[in-house]
């Protein structure tokens, strides 16, 4: 517009989103005013999933350990101490989508392994002792009250799973606010979390059958949603993908080239590529609610999974790139897309980061639309002199090539090259 505001429409979910001039300069964050010193041990067990209160969390399902992050499987109770987990998966205690739900609703049962966990959990003393201490949590909470042997199958075998990182804080942290965020992480930790977020990912959709989607998201800080400041992600099963996606498969439905077109070709012509590795590209964001970026897999694969383990990382070097150049102290949602399936139609993966740095109120209530205070040139600049610094620091991975470094190949998509 003539005075400045730049006006924007979402190119696959047709939100409005308005940035006004002179609203861009404001703090991404607001420095916390209640910072604790440290003593020494205490950044073991600032909250319940820190290292040294692995009994307040459910059963671990798997788990990292070493350089190597070699995998160990159903640690028990008594041994959860005997390593430390650099990564570690384990059903979410309050389910957005609880095993109950699949019992009463699609009439799914716990296969035999799962049963015999569950017993073989109760049959050990301090297994037992834990399991009956979150459920009389869950039954505080939510009123009901199963027996322990139920409440235990629940427990073990629901399909909300919690990945979790090692660190509350940075190493040598000398205050608690010296979080450890996803950028806090090198490249290659980021990397082992990536890759066992998408095994996680891939294990829970074989295990509920009833299941058509697992949503993926990370929310980082309390303002973002995330009930602890520390590193996690979320996976949820679900019985139907939901209507952003229902939305995004009527669209391809027509024009298969869709996230080419729309998005890829746009983010060129209009100078919004941020980054690129040999297998990913990112763009600033159009329409968004909040500033955004867009990671986008070039691989010809779309479910996860699917992608090869070097195509995974170079997933994981470009959103751990834009972590590490966003900072640990801006509340950020990670979420996670790709094709459900069973939908006919092919799909990229893609991640897609928001910065959560505004509310919306009254105002995006009363009208849809949003304000959005940074636009996606001013969002792609502050990334770009970001993460050329990052990488002369050497945080981030060498081979990434930022800004201007990247060409118009960088942004083919190859997602339906095999359809």
């Amino acid at each position: 517009m003539p005075d400045g505001t730049i006006k924007q429409v979402g190119p696959l979910t047709g939100t409005r989103v308005w940035t006004v001039p002179g609203r861009a300069g404001r703090p991404l964050f607001v420095p916390r005013d209640d910072v604790a010193v440290l003593s020494p041990g205490d950044e073991r067990r600032l909250c319940a999933f820190c290292q040294d209160r692995y009994l307040e969390t459910t059963p671990e399902k798997v788990r990292l350990i070493g350089p190597d992050f070699t995998e160990v499987r159903r640690v028990p109770a008594r041994e959860l101490s005997d390593t430390v987990a650099e990564f570690r998966r384990f059903g979410n205690l309050f389910e957005i989508v609880s095993a109950e739900y699949w019992r009463e609703n699609h009439g799914f049962r716990q296969p035999t392994r799962v049963v015999q966990w569950a017993q073989e959990y109760l049959a050990d003393p301090v297994g037992r002792r834990h399991l009956q201490h979150l459920a009389a949590i869950r039954a505080a909470a939510t009123g009901d009250t199963p027996s322990l042997e139920e409440a235990a199958l629940d427990l073990v075998g629901g399909s909300h799973d919690v990945v979790v990182a090692r660190r509350h804080v940075v190493d040598g942290a000398a205050t608690d606010d010296q979080l450890a965020s996803s950028g806090m992480l090198t490249p290659d930790e980021h990397a082992a979390y990536i890759a066992f977020t998408v095994q996680s990912l891939d294990e829970i959709a074989r295990a509920q059958p009833n299941a058509a989607y697992v949503a993926v998201f990370q929310n980082w800080l309390r303002a973002a949603g995330a009930s602890f400041d520390h590193l996690h992600k979320q996976l949820v099963a679900i019985d139907e993908p939901g209507p952003q996606l229902d939305h995004e498969l009527r669209m391809l439905s027509a024009d298969h080239a869709l996230y080419q077109r729309a998005i890829a070709d746009m983010a060129v012509r209009e100078g919004l590529v941020v980054a690129a590795t040999d297998g990913a590209v990112v763009f600033a964001g159009v329409g968004h609610r909040y500033p955004a970026f867009e990671v986008y897999s070039t691989s010809t694969a779309n479910l996860p999974h699917e992608h090869t383990a070097q195509e995974v990382r170079a997933m994981s070097d470009l959103v751990h790139a834009l972590h590490a150049a966003t900072g640990p102290q801006v509340p950020t949602n990670e979420e996670w897309h790709y094709r459900p399936p069973g939908a006919p139609w092919p799909m990229p993966w893609r991640v897609v980061l928001k910065w959560r740095i505004s509310t919306p109120a009254g105002f995006e209530g009363g009208t849809k639309i949003y304000v959005n205070t940074i636009d996606p040139w001013q969002l792609r600049e502050r990334a770009v002199t970001q993460l050329r610094a990052l990488r002369d620091e050497g945080r981030i991975a060498a081979g990434i090539r930022i800004g201007d470094e990247c060409t118009p190949g960088d942004a083919r998509l190859r997602y339906a090259d095999d359809a």
